[in-house]
């Protein structure tokens, strides 16, 4: 196992270097460059602007300009931000703990809902329960996230007032104290279920599926003969085989719900990494944009390993070696 991760983190060097190419190479060619947002605004001086360019590095050949970037980024420096006009490693660092608390609490979310749908469906399959969670799902599936995002916060924050309809906390409590983590609950449940329940339905009908499948399998019909409860059959022997696939895609999802929390973030206005890449891309904050798409391309590439390993930590006949 240890060779083959040393092995998978070595791949992901020319992988990285070329995600690195395709990141400057796009923020070049997107229009207008981020000099704008480096410079005084009220000095419109044509020379100023030149010494500006020239001492900023704009001047400099693409292989050169791509060769200085890289190198800082190497080093922890990730420029500064042309927005907030700080450190974009400090603007990472506020909004990274909303965007890692928002897609944790979204994971426990779609498992759960996931584990105990799939659980009922694949045990009484063709009921008008197993019917009545595929259609569920199936609807899940249809409604796009921006959808799901508006409804909820027009039902359940203006219409029934459970949840607060924006932000991460509520800004007259005292950091630190009980109250103040209720309120960080409070605020990220509500897209929190709505990122988590609408990844729920590919897990429910995999699970189904593949308990329906193991469950026709010969040690289960040996276990049935040799009296095993039924209970005890789909607990243990079935439910072992079936929750592996499932584990994978736990590094998977961790980088998608990431991702996919930018369209969420933004309705609900929630301070995370989603917010900032949305407002980084309207704002021309390169700076920002680059080192974000950097660190979810990181996140996809470590997120793949670490599906791959525990597959061998849950099943230990695999060896990856």
């Amino acid at each position: 196992m240890l060779k083959y991760t040393v092995r998978r983190l070595l791949g992901m060097i020319p992988m990285l270097i070329l995600i690195s190419v395709v990141v400057f190479s796009l923020a070049k060619l997107m229009p207008g460059d981020s000099l704008s947002g480096e410079i005084d605004p009220l000095n419109t001086n044509p020379q100023y602007i030149a010494e500006m360019r020239e001492k900023l590095g704009y001047n400099e050949p693409l292989p050169v300009q791509y060769f200085n970037w890289v190198t800082d980024f190497v080093q922890g420096d990730f420029g500064k931000s042309t927005r907030f006009k700080v450190p974009v490693a400090d603007v990472i660092k506020e909004k990274l703990p909303n965007t890692l608390f928002l897609g944790v609490t979204s994971l426990l979310i779609t498992y759960i809902l996931a584990f105990l749908m799939g659980m009922y469906s694949g045990r009484k399959p063709y009921t008008i329960g197993d019917n009545a969670i595929a259609g569920l799902n199936y609807v899940m599936l249809a409604i796009p996230s921006f959808v799901a995002a508006v409804f909820a916060i027009y039902f359940f924050s203006f219409h029934l007032n459970w949840f607060p309809f924006g932000g991460s906390v509520d800004i007259q409590v005292e950091e630190g104290t009980l109250e103040y983590w209720i309120s960080r609950f409070h605020h990220v449940l509500l897209p929190a279920l709505v990122l988590g329940t609408l990844s729920t339905a590919s897990y429910t009908q995999f699970l189904r599926n593949d308990i329906i499948e193991n469950s026709r399998k010969d040690f289960v019909r040996t276990a049935r003969a040799k009296g095993t409860p039924m209970k005890k059959i789909y607990n243990v022997h079935i439910l072992r085989n079936s929750i592996i696939p499932l584990v994978t895609f736990l590094g998977f999802d961790f980088a998608a719900l990431i991702g996919g929390a930018i369209i969420t973030e933004t309705i609900f206005t929630y301070p995370g990494i989603g917010q900032l890449f949305l407002n980084s891309v309207t704002t021309q904050d390169y700076p920002t944009l680059m080192a974000l798409t950097m660190l979810l391309s990181f996140l996809t590439l470590a997120g793949n390993l670490l599906a791959d390993i525990l597959y061998g930590i849950v099943d230990p006949r695999i060896r990856l070696d």
